[in-house]
Formats: structure tokens, sequence, C-alpha cells
């Protein structure tokens, strides 16, 4: 679903992270849940996928925070330089791959801008009496995106802030919390040091119990990537998929022009219809339900030998 939305309110959360209100013109919004992500046209054009932050049971809007990447692509800058209040904005209704088991006792651990989702999560798990721990890692206090309302009387009791000041030595233990499972879940969204990290660290845990939402995204041809051969279902060309590209990267250099915006599996503009073959499914944004007949051309890949696709 597309929907049209009109940014109400904007402000600086830290010098990088701007927070974005937005709402809908004719007041209804599509619900959403907390872990939610919506994905929005950038004024760059591009499509970016960014978590929802407010309370999940809010009907008028969607709140959203972005961090000023100034060695990106433009879409985060242009969010920070070129969106107004007042402006209008394409977006596709929210959907969510970070979901919560109900109800559980939770651990959430949040890094830098990954505080976004955890956000939610934490005003869901209180208003609802869950047990939860919020861990929230960032370098300084001034780089602490909602810091007074983390240490407001609601959420202080449940939250730990740790900031290393840029001093490996200070650098967040993680052991005494991951040293004995429990029937804790463990959600956590960060940089990819911090998520290398929690990953290794629970490791004995049950994977059932630990969820993980990453914004770098995900790249094809990370070293683990083996060639494979893909048919295109309408006409029946064949296609030499190697290690080192992408099935976008191919099509584009056989002249097949074909949608796509942020390249990392995290937006859904480029997906294509899965007709034969075993995917390697590496997107972040499918749902499992749609992973069953949906392919995500610029990250995924072949299980395989060979897969068919419909484009």
């Amino acid at each position: 679903m597309i929907l049209t939305l009109t940014l109400a309110a904007r402000r600086d959360l830290t010098p990088e992270i701007c927070e974005f209100t937005f709402i809908a013109p004719d007041g209804e919004l599509p619900l959403f849940t907390a872990g939610a992500h919506l994905t929005v046209q950038t004024p760059a054009g591009a499509w970016r996928s960014y978590s929802i932050s407010n309370d999940d049971r809010e009907t008028d809007g969607y709140v959203i925070a972005v961090k000023r990447e100034d060695g990106g692509r433009g879409g985060s800058l242009s969010m920070h330089r070129d969106l107004h209040v007042g402006d209008a904005i394409v977006a596709r209704a929210p959907k969510n791959a970070f979901e919560l088991a109900p109800d559980a006792p939770s651990l959430l651990i949040a890094g830098g801008i990954g505080i976004t989702p955890m956000l939610a999560m934490l005003r869901r798990f209180v208003a609802r009496n869950v047990p939860v721990h919020l861990i929230y890692l960032t370098r300084s206090a001034e780089l602490t995106a909602y810091r007074d309302l983390l240490t407001a009387p609601t959420f202080a009791p449940f939250v730990t802030l740790h900031h290393d000041e840029g001093d490996r030595g200070r650098i967040f233990d993680f052991w005494p919390y991951f040293a004995t499972p429990d029937d804790r879940h463990i959600y956590y969204c960060g940089p990819a040091p911090m998520m290398t990290a929690i990953y290794l660290r629970t490791i004995h845990w049950p994977r059932s119990q630990i969820h993980s939402e990453s914004f770098a995204g995900v790249d094809s041809t990370d070293g683990t990537a083996s060639p494979f051969r893909l048919h295109r279902a309408a006409t029946g060309e064949v296609f030499d998929i190697p290690t080192d590209k992408s099935v976008l990267d191919v099509l584009r250099d056989r002249g097949i022009a074909f949608a796509s915006s942020c390249e990392s599996g995290t937006c859904g503009t480029c997906k294509m219809r899965l007709v034969a073959g075993a995917p390697l499914h590496r997107d972040l944004v499918l749902s499992d339900a749609e992973r069953l007949d949906q392919f995500m051309p610029c990250v995924s890949r072949a299980a395989g030998e060979e897969l068919t696709l419909e484009f």
C-alpha cells in the first residue's frame, strides 16, 4: 500500500540525528507493531527504510529518526536538508520483520541509531508491565538520542546508558547478561562491531530467543557467494551470476533496466517473483510468507546451481 504523508514536525535529537513526525492528510493511518519500519521515498528520490519509534497504540502518526550519513548516497542527507514541515512524502505501509515474542521477558540492546526500534519496543513492554531492560550504547551523552526521555521517571528504571567516549578500554561488557541462558528474549540493533559481539556471545542461547536487525543492509558478494545460473521465466534467457556480482549487476550489464534504490536488501524496490529453484534469501525486508514466492535481486542468491525468476 502506498501512502501520502505530511511532515507535521521535525527536531534535532543530536548533531547527526533528526526526528521526523508524519501524519496522514485524512487522519487515517495503517496500524503498526513495535519493531516495524516505514519505507519512505526521500526527497532525493531514493527509497529508504526507517524504524518507527513511537508507541504502537498511537494511530495518528509515525515517528522516525534519521542519522545523517555524509558519506552515503544522499538519502539521509536529503531528509535532513530538504524535508520541511508541511511537505508531503510518499511511503509504503509499515512492515515488521523484527516482531516481538508475545509478552516474554526481554533484554533490548541498542547502539547509536539502533535505539529507534528499541524505543517502540520499550514503550510496549512498559505499558504492558512486561519485564524489560534496555542497554543503550553511545559514544557520549551529546550523541545519545532520546536521552531526556530515557532518563525520565517513566523509563529510567528499565534503562542502562553507557558512553564509551571513544575509549576501547570502556567498551561495554555484555558477558554477565549472556553467561547463563534463561527465558528472556534478546533483541539488538546497532553498528556492525556491536552486532558481531552480541552474536558471538549468544551462540549458546536458543536461537528462537535471539532477534536482531541491521541498518547496514547486506552485501550480495561478501566472500561467501557461489556462482549460479539465472533463468528468465518469460523468455528462457540464461544469465550466469558470478561470485563477485549480484543478479541486479548482471542484468544491468546485459542492458536490462530494473528499478532499485537501497541495493542492500532493506527497501523492497527491486523485488521479483520467484518461479523455481531454491533461493538463498539475504534481504532484511521480505516476510516469511513473501519468501515463498518473492526474491530480492540486489542481495539474494541461489542456494543451488539454478534459479528461475520472473522479470
